[in-house]
């Protein structure tokens, strides 16, 4: 039981730190309506009840519930694309980044709420849509099952992509996203445009499996009316096709141009800048006269000032970078610097950061043609020469004020989440006695994933943790290994709560 209750604390929290509610349309619900919303609220404390003109006391009913939903009621009824449109308009009012939508006649299970989050989580700034299972074992009205299959084709026809279950209402909307509400139909048929805008829109939509339950016929309540309905999202199916080829076509065209766009001019900033102009100018400045100390510490100048202005004067493009950095770090102090590993990008606000500061790379970063030739003079080294033969060299780089920064995942995560972390960063902390700064990236691994050919638009955050001395390292465990473990736990936690914080706005 306790569990359960620890899950319920979890899954409400969760909700509320993404900014998601839960949005019930009704009309003439009486009967189930007061079950539907009381299982919401037991799983959501931000409920939103629609009630579109009821004449059946459903209004009443709600507001003698003990928990009570937050009621929107329209004087007359005009139909679910209207209570829809009130509902989203409400929730932004409100300050929601997402709406689930579930019906209030029982169908849907607001047990499936958290399959609902967790597709969110995966897919941030998505269109999730419930895909009812078991529908071809339901026995349902001939007209339903004709108007899905009907939505289903001509969805595909209109975005060029396929989904299932066009007419399910069991959805997560990413209110942001819909700039498009305005234009929305009143009725039945408003939830195929929605699908339809959005993806003309660029949002992504995904479909996850949620149940359903039809009552038997005769209890079931339903509203819609099969030859009008049909007739209604047949001319709106018509003007959609029109719209298809003069607006979504070239939309999704101008879209994807923008992509290539970006992503040609993020490569030519990069490699221009890092083969033609960087290294050529290190070179020279180090070819005259000879290596010195006080030339050292200028290329690390060079290098930190490069990554800045690439950071913050749009060298990637699509890219809103923000920081924070609450404990005031100043890296006048060396440290072990551990940061989560996403993409090829988190080099630049790592090496952002402070001149004295040496990284320990893996062989591709090492041998890059790019910028080898710069790391190389700059004393960073590759960890496949292990972190024992590199010690003395980085002893003697501490005590000249350098700190070491160092990815404990070791690769790039695929995902996004937060890997499992090798101790090789723990043992160095622990073999010259320093204290180590946990830096947290998001956003790096949305923009360009580890396998992503293309740069997306989406914003970047890193964040600074406050010092952990040698004293605290040794409480976080008493080898190497269990305080890498701790650490992870750590992150995973830390980086959950910055994703929740930033993903209300993507």
């Amino acid at each position: 039981m306790q569990n359960v209750l620890n899950e319920t604390v979890i899954l409400k929290q969760t909700l509320k730190d993404r900014g998601i509610c839960v949005i019930i349309p009704t009309y003439n619900n009486a009967g189930t309506i007061a079950d539907v919303v009381t299982r919401a609220l037991a799983r959501c404390d931000d409920v939103i009840v629609v009630c579109d003109g009821c004449t059946d006391g459903t209004a009443d009913i709600l507001r003698s519930l003990p928990l009570r939903p937050d009621i929107v009621e329209i004087p007359d009824n005009r139909g679910k694309g209207a209570a829809l449109k009130a509902g989203f308009r409400h929730a932004l009012e409100k300050g929601f980044s997402y709406a689930i939508t579930l019906d209030g006649d029982g169908q849907h299970f607001p047990e499936d709420i958290p399959v609902l989050l967790q597709a969110n989580i995966d897919n941030p700034g998505a269109l999730i849509v419930g895909k009812r299972k078991g529908m071809e074992n339901v026995c349902r009205k001939g007209g339903s099952k004709f108007a899905n299959t009907f939505s289903n084709f001509w969805f595909t026809v209109q975005t060029w992509h396929h989904l299932e279950d066009t007419q399910s209402g069991y959805r997560l909307y990413p209110l942001k996203k819909l700039h498009f509400i305005g234009c929305l139909t009143h009725r039945y048929e408003a939830e195929l445009e929605l699908l339809v805008f959005a993806s003309w829109n660029g949002v992504k939509i995904v479909s996850v499996p949620v149940s359903v339950i039809y009552q038997p016929e005769g209890e079931r309540v339903s509203h819609f009316r099969p030859v009008r309905d049909f007739m209604r999202i047949s001319l709106l199916n018509v003007i959609l096709c029109v719209l298809a080829l003069t607006y979504g076509l070239p939309m999704a065209i101008f879209r994807h141009l923008f992509i290539l766009l970006r992503s040609v001019y993020a490569l030519c900033f990069f490699s221009i800048g890092s083969m033609f102009i960087l290294t050529p100018a290190i070179f020279l400045y180090l070819s005259i006269g000879g290596m010195s100390e006080k030339k050292k510490e200028n290329l690390h100048r060079i290098i930190c000032a490069s990554f800045r202005f690439v950071l913050l004067r749009h060298g990637i493009p699509g890219i809103k970078f923000t920081f924070d950095n609450a404990s005031g770090e100043d890296f006048s102090k060396p440290s072990i610097i551990i940061c989560n590993h996403q993409s090829h990008l988190d080099l630049v606000p790592i090496l952002a950061l402070t001149p004295k500061l040496i990284i320990l790379t893996n062989d591709w970063v090492w041998n890059s043609p790019f910028y080898g030739y710069i790391i190389h003079h700059a004393d960073f080294f590759p960890v496949s020469r292990g972190v024992e033969s590199i010690l003395p060299e980085l002893k003697e780089l501490v005590r000249k004020g350098y700190s070491i920064a160092i990815f404990p995942e070791s690769t790039r995560s695929a995902d996004c989440r937060i890997g499992r972390f090798h101790k090789g960063a723990f043992y160095l902390a622990e073999a010259l006695e320093m204290d180590m700064v946990p830096i947290v990236l998001y956003g790096t691994g949305k923009a360009l994933p580890k396998h992503g050919r293309y740069l997306r638009k989406w914003p970047v955050h890193m964040e600074i943790g406050a010092r952990i001395s040698p004293q605290e390292q040794d409480e976080m465990g008493t080898g190497c290994k269990e305080r890498a473990s701790a650490a992870r736990k750590r992150y995973i936690s830390w980086y959950r709560k910055i994703s929740n914080r930033m993903e209300q706005n993507v």
